[in-house]
């Protein structure tokens, strides 16, 4: 877009991500080009050592954290670039697992806009090419990056990378990945390269996924097939060939996810020992994700926004309801319409006590009223995510459950309003 002038090196965060949203006609805008030449030029391609990227419907924040910790306690520099945030924007890059001050983004952006040229980047696109140059600049001995959306044509697979994982398939992002299960996973075996490991959490994908491996050569490890596990109890195991981890902790996230980045690992080599492997699992944990911030009553945010990752947390609510012997389980909700709102909803209408649907704003919000038509029986809307959590919370008894999902816009809405009223 023509007459934006870029902010100064200096200029405030927000100054700089209003241009970037103004900078390119769409904010999702598929294709290697525009992004693959600027890397070329920044010297990119390869920012660290070691990269790790990681594509999937659901779980690969979880998978990232995961990683993350587990390398950290094995005494590596590690660079982690996920997306969306919750609250703020810095959320987005880590480094040993601390998030940057506004100035090293702001630097970072000044550095890709001298490289820019005539390209017109998406802000996801900028963003991506940021998080490599902070990664860069820091020396990072891992990066790991999170594919934003599908894979084959997402801007993070402009990296030269040494590990691929593709933590799950579903039917997500319908508008960009249409509803063929096959179809999505090409599009996220797009991220494998030739001889490099390829590591797919996804039990029985769809054909393309290993179709894709074996016809660039990728070395593919498939869960249930070259590494599984079990859990017995409060432990687990994991098992490779002959190589075997036993009384494993349970991690706060998705054990899918542990054991994916644990295969991952496993073949990137690097030095990582049953201790540090451990140590990580027992303290990985990641904002959003069946986040505990209150006991009474239990009030747990989770991200949860389609079929597949509302199956999984209605699961975790069960046992913790069993568990813990809580009562009823008031449900905040507000999703995007894009999403499959009426699956979504079925997975979570038997747990769910009493709902508290509110509506989300911008072009890809869902209104209240559209989440009531798939619920039944007579239901008050909300006009905001803040709004539904203070109903919630007034009508909770103590021993009750307040969850809030649906979408990383609702859990950050109501994260944000929580810290602004402790303040």
């Amino acid at each position: 877009m023509s007459g934006l002038t870029a902010p100064q090196a200096t200029a405030p965060l927000s100054s700089w991500l209003t241009y970037l949203e103004n900078l390119h006609t769409s904010a999702i805008d598929l294709g290697l080009d525009r992004a693959f030449a600027v890397a070329k030029r920044a010297q990119l391609t390869k920012p660290a050592p070691r990269v790790i990227t990681v594509a999937g419907t659901n779980g690969k924040g979880s998978t990232c954290a995961i990683l993350e910790a587990i390398l950290l306690e094995a005494g590596y520099k590690v660079g982690v670039y996920s997306s969306p945030h919750l609250v703020r924007y810095n959320e987005r890059v880590r480094i040993n697992g601390q998030e940057l001050a506004d100035s090293e983004h702001t630097h970072a952006f000044a550095a890709i806009e001298q490289n820019r040229s005539d390209s017109s980047l998406s802000l996801f696109e900028f963003g991506t090419l940021a998080a490599l140059q902070l990664f860069k600049q820091h020396q990072v001995d891992v990066a790991i990056l999170e594919v934003g959306l599908g894979g084959r044509l997402d801007a993070t697979n402009i990296v030269d990378h040494d590990v691929a994982v593709i933590t799950s398939l579903a039917v997500d992002h319908v508008d960009w990945l249409g509803d063929d299960i096959e179809v999505i996973g090409y599009e996220k075996a797009g991220i494998f390269r030739a001889e490099k490991p390829a590591v797919c959490g996804q039990p029985n994908p769809p054909a393309s996924v290993p179709a894709h491996a074996d016809d660039i050569g990728a070395q593919l490890y498939q869960v249930g097939y070259q590494f599984d596990y079990q859990q017995n109890g409060n432990s687990w195991s994991w098992h490779c060939g002959a190589f075997d981890l036993q009384d494993l902790p349970m991690p706060s996230l998705p054990l899918p996810n542990a054991a994916t980045a644990l295969m991952a690992l496993g073949v990137a080599e690097l030095d990582i020992s049953d201790e540090h492997i451990a140590a990580g699992l027992a303290t990985a944990s990641l904002p959003g994700r069946m986040e505990r911030i209150s006991e009474s009553p239990l009030t747990i945010l989770d991200v949860a926004h389609n079929p597949h990752s509302a199956q999984y947390f209605a699961e975790q609510l069960t046992k913790i309801r069993q568990r813990e012997n809580r009562q009823r389980i008031h449900a905040v909700v507000a999703m995007l319409h894009d999403k499959d709102i009426a699956a979504t909803m079925a997975e979570m209408k038997d747990i769910v006590d009493v709902w508290y649907p509110a509506s989300l704003e911008g072009p890809r919000a869902a209104k209240a009223e559209e989440i009531i038509s798939h619920l039944e029986g007579e239901q008050a809307a909300f006009d905001s995510p803040e709004q539904a959590y203070d109903a919630a919370l007034a009508q909770a008894e103590s021993d009750d459950m307040v969850i809030v999902f649906g979408s990383f816009y609702t859990v950050g809405q109501v994260s944000s309003h929580i810290s602004s009223t402790q303040e």
